[in-house]
């Protein structure tokens, strides 16, 4: 099994979550989150005054997925994201080695 983790843009995240349904993977976790990458942020002015944003909104996605299906996930979740621009945000993908359902202890993919 795989961790798919998805760094993204706010404004991406129904386009994402509609391309991942499409592919039928309908179980995942989203988190608010707030960062930068090599864009570092950007300057704002508010009430005639610059300031700084250097932590920007994004979301997390994390979901856990089958071996067989990790590609076909990073590719659903990269092609409905990007803009080709700064910001468009990264995927991570991990190892997992077990799963567990709490609900009646099934193991393995199974539990996904």
């Amino acid at each position: 099994m795989t961790k798919v983790e998805a760094v993204i843009q706010p404004s991406k995240l129904d386009a994402v979550k509609d391309a991942l349904l499409a592919i039928g993977i309908d179980g995942m976790t989203v988190l608010e989150a707030r960062g930068h990458g090599r864009q570092k942020g950007h300057t704002e002015f508010y009430r005639g005054r610059e300031y700084t944003v250097d932590l920007l909104p994004k979301i997390k996605i994390e979901l856990v997925v089958p071996d067989e299906r990790t590609e076909e996930v990073v590719k659903a979740i990269a092609d409905a994201s990007r803009t080709g621009k700064i910001g468009d945000g990264k995927i991570f993908l991990s190892r997992i080695d077990d799963a567990i359902r709490i609900r009646n202890d099934e193991r393995g993919p199974g539990a996904l």
